[in-house]
């Protein structure tokens, strides 16, 4: 095979060490490898740097293993001379029956060598920094929805049905009504009458609820949840005061996001803390979907179609779009809209909402390319595109096939 990288190297990090491979140019047509262990500290870390530039390595791979990449990578490519490239683990399987950590790292070095592996995309440190706050206030959203069902669940416990009552277990009313109960309160009449706004036309069905065997056990224990509640709220708030912050400088790309249907202010932080806004990092916008994993698969073999599976991607990134597109369904006066209704009769709900999460995929890619905001098809788009005579003879057929017989006379317009 032709040799691409003449100074390259390959490196199998684990917690504690990296084993390193460097392939320099030999006499003749013969390369020489050298191979050597670091520590993952700082110290063997600095001194691995300083092994390849003392060797004029100018590109290492490594594979993007757990965490453990990240020190190494950061150190690199603050280095000049030096391009760390981050490889998928799928693209380099190492060959069946040679699997050690050395025969790793000199396996990934070919990869480089001969041009076989492509570097993953990795961020800038800016754009790093936001997508650990937005990943950690999403960890943090779901684990404060964990509590609050949690809660829910042990009011069963003591037989207190607020739940079916009232739509939010941490509303105002609600949450009102447990301190009550936490304090020592036990007359279900007295916590209804707690109610406020439309609530309080639900008294006499909150008295029932509320009914119940309530202990002091019972008390001790939604304490301790309502307080997880509380500083759950209170990480989120200030994660979002911080992601704000952070996201002043880009503010003319978030406004621009949120024109797209089903896209939120939460949405348009993740969208862009997961992609960035840089869309030169990728050719067209069908690169990014495939990227992301929000495109059909591409499994073939004997002309047959085997499946058309979405890869794996980014599962952030992928749960935002989906959660986006689902939003976007619901609406009746979008193009996105559309789209979800006319997929989801042969596709299903879900291969529908991903599709419309692909759609406002590609859109995302166009406005941050483009700075323009977005500019919706219309709900009639696919109609338009058939065209009026053409979409006559479908609805025509259909009706025809449930053994209608309809005569079509075109509607007088009027003055």
């Amino acid at each position: 095979m032709d040799v691409v990288e003449d100074w390259c190297a390959g490196a199998d990090l684990s917690k504690t060490d990296a084993k390193v491979c460097i392939r320099l140019p030999g006499t003749g047509k013969r390369a020489r490898y050298e191979v050597r262990t670091f520590s993952t500290m700082s110290d063997g870390l600095l001194e691995l740097r300083d092994w390849l530039v003392d060797n004029q390595i100018t590109r290492i791979g490594m594979e993007a293993t757990a965490s453990y990449w990240k020190p190494l990578f950061y150190l690199l490519e603050a280095t000049d001379g030096i391009e760390p490239w981050l490889l998928n683990a799928q693209h380099i399987k190492t060959v069946p029956g040679r699997k050690t950590d050395v025969k790793d790292c000199e396996w990934i070095c070919r990869l480089v060598e001969h041009g076989l592996v492509r570097p993953s995309f990795v961020p800038p440190r800016d754009i790093r920094q936001l997508r650990d706050l937005t990943r950690y206030r999403t960890e943090t959203t779901r684990d404060r929805a964990r509590d609050v069902n949690r809660l829910a669940m042990f009011l069963e416990d003591a037989g207190i049905k607020l739940s079916a009552v009232v739509s939010d277990i941490t509303g105002r009313s609600a949450r009102t009504m447990l301190d009550a109960l936490v304090a020592g309160e036990r007359d279900p009449q007295v916590l209804a009458d707690l109610a406020f706004g439309s609530l309080q036309g639900k008294i006499p069905l909150l008295t029932r609820a509320l009914t119940g065997d309530f202990t002091e056990h019972h008390a001790f224990m939604v304490a301790s949840m309502l307080r997880a509640i509380d500083e759950a709220d209170t990480r989120i708030a200030r994660l979002s005061r911080e992601i704000n912050r952070q996201l002043q400088p880009l503010q003319q790309q978030v406004d621009l996001l949120i024109t797209i249907p089903g896209i939120s202010l939460t949405l348009a932080q993740v969208l862009i803390s997961e992609v960035g806004v840089d869309m030169s990092r990728f050719a067209t916008a069908g690169h990014l979907a495939s990227w992301a994993g929000m495109c059909p698969g591409n499994k073939e073999s004997a002309g047959k179609r085997l499946s058309g599976r979405t890869r794996q991607g980014d599962t952030w990134l992928k749960t935002a779009l989906y959660m986006a597109g689902a939003s976007a369904a619901r609406s009746r006066s979008t193009y996105l809209g559309a789209q979800f209704r006319r997929l989801v009769p042969h596709r299903g709900a879900k291969r529908a909402t991903v599709a419309v999460g692909h759609s406002i995929l590609v859109a995302t890619w166009h406005i941050l390319h483009d700075l323009v905001p977005y500019r919706d098809l219309g709900p009639d788009h696919f109609t338009n595109r058939l065209g009026k005579e053409r979409q006559t003879r479908r609805l025509l057929a259909q009706l025809a096939a449930l053994g209608l017989d309809v005569t079509v006379t075109p509607r007088e317009e009027t003055a």
